[in-house]
């Protein structure tokens, strides 16, 4: 009987951190949005529901996504040393949409969610969702302008206004991708059936 209890238990685990594992893996195919999807369900639903809260096409929120972080559940900015010294990381950011610190919090006074968290697809989604949708209040960007969404999303809203972007050329080329990305990804998401 215990060996029998033992033997579930084990297999159990196994099963648990299996799912765990394929749950939080980057999509096999990160350039097709209805392969994304068809692999990955529970984004789809967690995508439209974000969708329909914040007004924020679905394509432009993954495209956003992608850009930040590959699709990479616990993606942190690379921690740089001085010979072996590990020394503090250049930012903050961390999870699917790379949120800072403080503009997490902000999310979460406005949001509520003691349990969210940045490395969860659903929460981090619906984080590009808030972060958009402030953007068109504060600085008057439609939610399909995915190139001016990802300068305020990197820059932040102040630095948006301040014009911060117009010297960084690599960045206003970044844009430009997730611009293109996102329009790929619309015209992928109106032909798939999901």
């Amino acid at each position: 009987m215990k060996r029998r209890l033992a033997l579930i238990i084990t297999i159990a685990g196994f099963l648990f951190l299996t799912g765990c594992a394929t749950s939080t893996t980057p999509p096999a195919n990160p350039h097709n949005l209805c392969s994304i999807f068809k692999e990955k369900r529970s984004w789809y639903r967690h995508a439209k529901k974000a969708n329909e809260k914040w007004g924020t096409p679905i394509q432009v929120m993954m495209a956003i996504m992608y850009q930040e972080s590959s699709y990479r559940h616990n993606v942190r900015p690379p921690r740089p040393r001085f010979l072996f010294i590990p020394l503090p990381r250049s930012s903050s950011a961390y999870g699917y949409a790379q949120a800072l610190d403080g503009t997490w919090e902000m999310y979460l006074k406005e949001n509520g969610g003691w349990f969210k968290e940045r490395d969860d697809f659903e929460d981090a989604i619906d984080f590009i969702g808030w972060y958009t949708h402030k953007t068109r209040t504060i600085n008057g960007v439609s939610l399909w302008h995915a190139d001016l969404l990802y300068l305020n999303y990197h820059e932040g809203w102040g630095g948006y206004q301040r014009g911060s972007h117009k010297k960084k050329v690599w960045l206003l080329n970044t844009s430009k991708k997730v611009h293109s990305r996102a329009s790929n990804y619309g015209a992928q998401l109106r032909r798939c059936r999901l």
